[in-house]
């Protein structure tokens, strides 16, 4: 049975932002606490988003890690409770948003963050009682602004995934402008993780006509905008149609995912420095070749769709026209080679595979992979 739900409310369109006090009150936030990072505040973008608040009381927790954790949610819920807030904003990429969602979780919910997680069947605990939540992304990559999951690092060290409605965002306020200043390597590096998941989701076996649709339309924009958004960030198109692309492939994965993403969430939790769109990007060559043989790939020609939406003359059925493209692209975009040149070692193998395995993701794929299928995986993209 294929089951689809849409969506949130949505505004994307430069100058979004300024949106924030109307949909504050339309969700009833009367004192939001703003979620963000380091790098967010010194960059002058979030202070874009305080002006846009204008007399809208608020508190500020800017403490959000690269990759966030258990330990910054927990930092997070005590501002908001000692601030008295009702709600969150989260102004920032995927991890102050997915903070944020850990947060919603934290404040309203008891016993450690853990029990909430998808794989130890803690979704179904997520209650309304969530904390209200605005995301502003001010990156165009993970898409969390219209996901139902966020992904957080708990206190055990594991990188896991917490999927609900209930988390969904109550607006999406999608400002190009807020990502104008975002440096070359990190508009590539979240590019190629909106890339990833559109390709990704369209290769996914579940049933969702709509969903493909979407990606397809998503990787077409991030494919020919990707370049002159990391050449030229002051692009102003490039830089909506990215957004768009982040957006479009997030409201699709509601199919579910695959390899790429069950590695990437594994090693990430091992190394918790290495980004993750960076790390998608490094696995997409890999696990578009060994999902190539799926026999819904070759049914409905979802190898030759993938090209054709990327602009290439066609494709394979061992599917190495699109991964020799991905490839070609990581390269003209300046990201690393491949996982040797991030830091990554052969000793690791065994944990980043024992983590796919049990990843959320791991199922979704159109092939089942084996421990086995993993390490060939992982050394073809060293």
């Amino acid at each position: 049975m294929a089951r689809i739900l849409y969506l949130t409310q949505i505004d994307l369109d430069h100058g979004a932002v300024r949106l924030l006090p109307e949909e504050c009150q339309r969700t009833g936030m009367r004192r939001p606490l703003v979620v963000t990072d380091a790098g967010v505040r010194a960059a002058g973008v979030l202070q874009l988003a305080l002006d846009a608040l204008k007399d809208t009381p608020h508190a500020v927790f800017d403490g959000t890690p690269s990759n966030p954790t258990e330990g910054a949610v927990r930092a997070a819920v005590a501002v908001y409770q000692r601030e008295g807030c009702d709600g969150l904003v989260a102004v920032g990429g995927g991890s102050s948003i997915d903070l944020a969602k850990g947060v919603a979780i934290a404040a309203t919910h008891e016993g450690p963050l853990k029990t909430y997680a998808t794989i130890e069947g803690g979704s179904p605990k997520i209650s309304d009682r969530v904390a209200p939540l605005i995301a502003v992304p001010t990156t165009a990559g993970t898409g969390s602004e219209v996901a139902r999951g966020a992904i957080l690092i708990v206190d055990d060290g594991r990188k896991l995934g917490f999927h609900s409605w209930h988390l969904m965002p109550k607006a999406a306020l999608l400002d190009p402008e807020l990502t104008l200043g975002l440096p070359p390597l990190l508009t590539a590096a979240t590019g190629m993780d909106a890339i990833a998941h559109c390709m990704e989701t369209f290769m996914a076996h579940a049933v969702n006509p709509p969903a493909d649709g979407i990606a397809l339309d998503g990787l077409e924009r991030g494919w020919s905008h990707i370049e002159r958004a990391t050449r030229d960030g002051s692009d102003r198109e490039a830089r909506w149609n990215m957004m768009s692309a982040s957006m479009q492939g997030a409201m699709a994965f509601q199919k579910g995912l695959g390899c790429v993403h069950s590695l990437s969430h594994s090693l990430g939790g091992v190394n918790p420095r290495l980004h993750h769109g960076t790390l998608n990007a490094m696995f997409l060559p890999a696990v578009v070749r060994f999902n190539a043989s799926a026999e819904t790939m070759q049914a409905e020609h979802r190898l030759q769709r993938l090209a054709h939406a990327m602009g290439l003359p066609g494709c394979d059925k061992g599917g190495n026209e699109v991964a020799d493209a991905i490839t070609a692209m990581n390269a003209r975009l300046g990201l690393p080679s491949g996982l040797r040149a991030m830091g990554v070692t052969e000793d690791q193998f065994e944990r980043v595979i024992d983590g796919a395995m049990v990843d959320h993701c791991h199922k979704t794929n159109p092939r089942l992979a084996t421990r086995d299928d993993y390490r060939a995986m992982l050394a073809a993209a060293m």
